[in-house]
């Protein structure tokens, strides 16, 4: 077998091109695979919730001092908040400068509505009833309530407490601390095995896609998955390249300094498979390792960059698409929604759907059903989200580091040219407070 083809990518490029294939020839069995692509995003967020815990639990449990876990997390949000906006922003002006869904004069009522059920009933929890009540769902009744649901907000919250709790106790929480931290180890496990089934789904949805619509949805659906790198591309060197230049430094020389990382994700469309490995060096950088342990696995629920990209560039091409009129109330309604729904997605594929149909339950005048039509190409948007959202987090953690005065910079730059620094020397300078502000 081709080298190629030995990879995850190879195997996913070859399910599309088969996929295509079989709508093509034989569209009535074609449409019978969808359940493919849904079983692997049901599989995939099957541990998303105990995922969330683990990340969040470590990060705070490892920060110690809560005085400075709460000046950091502070300053952290305030920087998630700002940066987020401005994602979501992008995606909105995007997608109205260039409509990638214009001329697809898809008709909801012809769609699948079986094909989403199991989507927008997730989103339901996600939002619904105003403010007031989704602010006080956010409050399990229980909390195996909250694992049982899936409820990704919910697990945030218990996992929080969890971690302040594990902080304040000291010593007699480190037991706890190591258990969570070692099961974390054990799901990442079983996401790399789920993650070898994404062949299967992307042959589904892609099958079920040209089957329904023909060949000439995937000149529409290409438009809106270029465009979205494109995007993702703006932010990154645009975006997040100013913020580095305001902190000293080079996006381009901390890109090569992670390309390792960088390539599994682009692999595996999920952040997550590198998140030690990230830590690990960003503390090599000269990152207190307590900003490390905080933003890093707080950023993986609430900075998610090129996911807020994706949701309201996205929900205007389902309306295009669908030719539904959107007011500029509904525009506002999507930026203020997603700022709150965007902070419940996780980097692996299949959440991305869950989201975004919790940002449409909220907009009526957007056919929610019209998610069926984006399922087909997620995985592939899905490798850009996954790379822009890392991105984004390490960015934000030099970013807050800087500002709290937590990096060595003379350290910092050495790593990122790329000279040689001794491993012993590394872990000292990890262990210290940062001396640079």
């Amino acid at each position: 077998m081709p080298r190629f083809l030995r990879s995850l990518f190879g195997q996913v490029v070859l399910a599309l091109v088969v996929g295509v294939l079989l709508g093509l020839l034989i569209p009535d069995f074609s449409i019978k695979l969808k359940p493919l692509g849904d079983a692997f995003i049901k599989l995939i967020k099957m541990i998303i919730p105990v995922l969330v815990f683990c990340v969040v639990v470590h990060g705070i449990a490892g920060a110690g001092d809560l005085k400075r876990v709460g000046r950091v997390g502070v300053k952290a949000l305030v920087y998630f908040e700002v940066v987020t906006t401005v994602a979501l922003g992008l995606g909105l002006l995007l997608a109205f400068v260039f409509q990638p869904g214009a001329g697809m004069n898809v008709d909801p009522k012809a769609l699948d509505a079986k094909a989403m059920s199991a989507y927008v009933d997730t989103a339901s929890k996600l939002t619904g009833g105003g403010t007031v009540e989704f602010l006080m769902k956010l409050i399990p009744t229980t909390v195996i309530d909250a694992f049982a649901k899936g409820d990704v907000l919910q697990v945030l919250l218990f996992a929080i407490l969890f971690g302040c709790a594990l902080a304040l106790i000291g010593e007699r929480g480190k037991a706890v601390a190591g258990f969570v931290d070692d099961l974390s180890h054990v799901i990442f496990k079983i996401m790399g095995i789920l993650i070898k089934l994404a062949p299967l789904g992307v042959l589904g949805a892609i099958a079920f896609t040209v089957g329904k619509y023909g060949i000439g949805s995937l000149k529409q659906l290409g438009m809106l998955v270029a465009l979205y790198y494109a995007a993702v591309l703006i932010f990154v060197f645009v975006i997040l390249g100013g913020i580095m230049r305001l902190c000293g430094f080079s996006i381009v020389k901390l890109l090569k300094y992670l390309r390792e990382e960088l390539t599994i994700v682009f692999a595996t469309t999920s952040s997550d498979s590198v998140l030690p490995q990230i830590m690990a060096k960003l503390r090599r950088m000269g990152i207190r390792d307590s900003t490390v342990g905080l933003v890093i696995p707080t950023g993986y629920s609430f900075n998610l960059d090129a996911f807020s990209i994706y949701i309201t560039l996205a929900a205007v091409f389902i309306a295009q698409a669908t030719n539904t009129p959107i007011s500029m109330t509904d525009l506002l309604t999507i930026l203020a929604i997603s700022l709150v729904t965007s902070k419940g997605a996780h980097g692996v594929p299949g959440s991305a759907i869950v989201v975004l149909a919790a940002t449409l339950q909220a907009i009526p005048a957007i056919p929610a059903i019209g998610l069926v039509l984006v399922l087909s190409v997620d995985w592939f948007m899905g490798i850009a989200r996954a790379l822009g959202n890392l991105v984004g987090n390490c960015v934000a953690t030099v970013a807050v580091a800087a500002w709290e005065g937590d990096i060595d910079r003379e350290r910092a730059h050495a790593v990122l040219d790329g000279k040689a620094v001794a491993d012993d020397d590394i872990d000292e300078a990890v262990a210290l407070p940062a001396t640079a502000h």
